[in-house]
This record gives C-alpha cells, structure tokens and sequence, in this order.
C-alpha cells in the first residue's frame, strides 16, 4: 500500500488536507506501520503543482469504503472526537465495559441471520416464470439447502438464459465434488444456528419490477432489528412471517411449501416502518401476496422451482457424488429429486426434520466419524512434519541451515502440538467444528 504505480479498488481518495489532519492526530496516526506514516507525510508534505501527485489525491490502508458498522482505525475528515463517540456508543450497544482493556475491534458481535438474494424474472418468451417470491423469505433448512442445492436463479438483464447457477454447481471451478461442499455448508448452518432468508431482485411477482432495490434494502432492514426481533422463531409466533402450503391448482398440487416462510403486513408495518414513512404505498398487497398478481404464473413459478430442483439434484444420483453426503443432504437430494427419501420420508416428515437439527447432529454416528477423522488428519499431519524435520536436521548438508532456522526448537514445538492432538480432551474440543470429509473416494 505504501509503493507506487499500485491498481486499488474500493479505497476512499484522500486530498492533502484530508492526510495532514489525520496526521494531526499523532495517537491514531501512530497506528499506521513506518512505511505507510512516511508515504502519507511526504504526500502531505508534497508541492501540488510538482511531482506524480499533481492530482492532489492518495489513498491509505484505512480509507476504505467498506461502510462496517465501526469506522476504520483513522478515517478521513473524522475528528478524534467523532471516534471515541462511535467506539463509545459500539461498546454501549454490545454491553462491553466500557473500562475493558481490548479493542472493540476485538470485540464479539453475534450474526444469526444470512439473507441471500434471489433474482426473479416473469416469463419472456421460452424463458420460464420465476417470481413466486415476495420481497423477504424466510427458510427452514431443508427448504433452504434445496434453494442452495439447485443455485438457481432468473434471467439476468445482462444474459440470455435462467436456471441453476452459483459457486455450488460450477464445477470447472472447483476440482473437489460439490457435495463436499454441501456437506460443509450444511454443518456450517446447522451447528451455528444460522437463519437462511432469501430477498427479492428483480421483479416481485409478473408485474412489479424491483431491480436489485430490495435485496440491497434488506441489510438496511437487519441492521434496524434486535437480535431478539431477528429471530425467525420470534417471528413465525408474531405473526411477521405467514408458511406458505401446498395447494391445488387446476387440478394439479403445487408444492409451493418449498418457498417456506414469507413476510407479512405486520412484517411490513413493524420493520421497514423504520426505514419509510408509509411502507404501506411501497409493499402493496399485490407484492406481499405475488398470486394476487396472477395466479397461473405463480403456480408456473412454483413448478419451475420444483422441476429445478430435481434436475440439479438427479446429477448427483448420475455421478454418485450423493453417496458421499451426509445423511440429512443425502434425504434431501433423495426428496429433491425422486420425491421421497429411502426411508420413504418426504420434507414433512418428522424424521427429516428433527435431522436438520444441530442436536440431531451432534449426536449422530457420522459427525463422530467426521470429528475422528479430523483428529486423524492431525495426527498425521504432525507426524509427517516431524519426519520431514528429522530428516532434514540429519542431513549434513543442512548444519548450518538446521540453526539459522531453529530447527530443534521447531521439534519441540511439533511434538507438543502431536501430544496436544493426540489427546482424548482435543477430540472434546473438536465437538461444534465442521469436522473433516471421512470419506473421499469417486
């Protein structure tokens, strides 16, 4: 950051005025490494009419535009003052002391809830419907790994075709099968006690275009939201968020349950209140309830959904990849794509679900093997390093190198972390990760 000729994306232009006072403030600006202290004291230092700065601009490692809820450790124009007010009322709001030694960039802040964007498009020409989603969703996580499964999404305005996309389904991208991932993903959500939502862009239903305004709106919303009112559990009680069910239509029954839960007018009234006057004029009923707009093509949204559902996941049944799933992904791409499980369980049986929970997996045989195996790689792992070390420090050629780079002391280190991992209380400890893959054969 402190060399020349440098290409910097998303950093926040800095005039000399801009630099001499945050090196005014000798506290702060002592945080920056020498190297970036002198580049931005000769800038400010520097003859605007001479040299490659003439355009009187420059950036600093903490000028970024990331827009966190913190400031960066010395922003632009920011008087110390402004920053002790912010940090002030950031440890206010998390209840840290406010007399604690550590930083609040130290501090923890618990996030529960990831909402995803989802982009719709209404049907154009052999481009199938997919608008049956109001503007927030919420997901349990069967319905939500099915979303995150199939990766699909609606005609963008830049392409020419919709369906199944995403980093799960690229595979010229990754050189290990998707389900690993899926696997990872699923504890990931599950052990943590992750809320999966989806936002709308786009469109809301066959005749409301949004654009991308609601799915950038949404994190307004989050922010607007105690971790109490986040809560879907909270909100399905409260009566924010109505489940969607199956229906018959014309004969034919819609699955539409696999959109899980949407936000009502409560919803509406009560939390994005806080960001528009009257949300009322802006969420319509037509919006908040997409059949309304018309109901044949909601009913084709939802078959879309359910067909892609089934192609994506029959391709793991082609390559044999969902033999390598854990139990609750390998239900759900049975359901996804034969309709019901081995079992015979379909996404309303109790037993699928109760294995969507993280007591449920905590408990389960193949986490255990998961936990075990990760010990294992440990193991050896540390084994193999003290080998490489030992056989390092008994070649002849390598004296010299055997001290320059402590050698010795790196073994005693090894050996401590092997005793360490060896140990029944580091398995202990591993209860609550991802574990490892047990499994890796194609």
């Amino acid at each position: 950051m402190a060399g020349r000729g440098l290409f910097i994306s998303n950093y926040q232009p800095l005039t000399r005025a801009d630099v001499a006072a945050m090196r005014d403030d000798v506290v702060e600006f002592s945080k920056f490494s020498a190297p970036m202290r002198r580049f931005l004291s000769e800038f400010a230092d520097s003859d605007p009419a001479k040299g490659p700065d003439v355009c009187g601009l420059e950036c600093g490692s903490a000028s970024d535009r990331r827009g966190a809820v913190e400031e960066s450790a010395v922003s632009a124009g920011a008087s110390p003052i402004s920053r002790i007010r912010g940090r002030l009322r950031s440890r206010i709001w998390r209840r840290i002391c406010i007399t604690a030694g550590r930083s609040i960039r130290g501090c923890r802040c618990r996030w529960t809830s990831w909402p995803a964007g989802r982009r719709n498009n209404p049907p154009e020409d052999t481009i199938p419907a997919l608008c049956a989603y109001n503007p927030l969703h919420y997901m349990e996580l069967p319905e939500l790994f099915m979303e995150f499964i199939s990766s699909m999404t609606g005609k963008s305005p830049s392409t020419t075709g919709a369906g199944s996309e995403g980093a799960l389904t690229k595979a010229p991208f990754n050189a290990l099968p998707a389900v690993f991932d899926l696997n990872s993903s699923f504890l990931s959500f599950v052990l943590c006690g992750y809320d999966g939502w989806l936002s709308s862009a786009g469109c809301i239903g066959p005749r409301v275009q949004v654009a991308h305004d609601i799915s950038l709106l949404v994190p307004e919303l989050f922010s607007r939201m105690s971790p109490g009112e986040r809560d879907a559990g909270a909100l399905i009680a409260g009566g924010y968020l109505e489940k969607l069910v199956d229906y018959e239509f014309e004969g034919e029954m819609i699955p539409a349950s696999r959109l899980g839960y949407r936000m009502t007018g409560k919803f509406m009234r009560m939390f994005f209140g806080r960001i528009f006057l009257h949300p009322d004029t802006i969420f319509t009923p037509e919006m908040l309830r997409p059949e309304l707009q018309d109901p044949r093509v909601f009913a084709d949204s939802v078959r879309v959904i359910a067909a892609t559902h089934a192609r994506v996941a029959k391709a793991y049944f082609d390559d044999g990849t969902v033999g390598l799933a854990v139990p609750p992904i390998r239900a759900l791409l049975e359901i996804m794509a034969h309709g019901a499980s081995a079992e015979g369980w379909t996404l309303e049986s109790a037993e699928l679900r109760g294995m969507f929970t993280r007591e449920s997996v905590l408990a389960a045989d193949w986490y255990a093997a998961r936990l075990d195996a990760k010990q294992a790689e440990d193991v050896r792992r540390c084994e193999a390093a003290l080998a490489h070390l030992q056989e390092f420090i008994e070649d002849p050629r390598n004296e010299l190198a055997v001290a320059e780079i402590g050698a010795g002391q790196r073994v005693v280190e090894v050996r401590a972390y092997l005793e360490k991992v060896s140990a029944p209380s580091y398995r202990q400890l591993l209860v609550g990760t991802l574990g490892r893959q047990a499994e890796f054969r194609l």
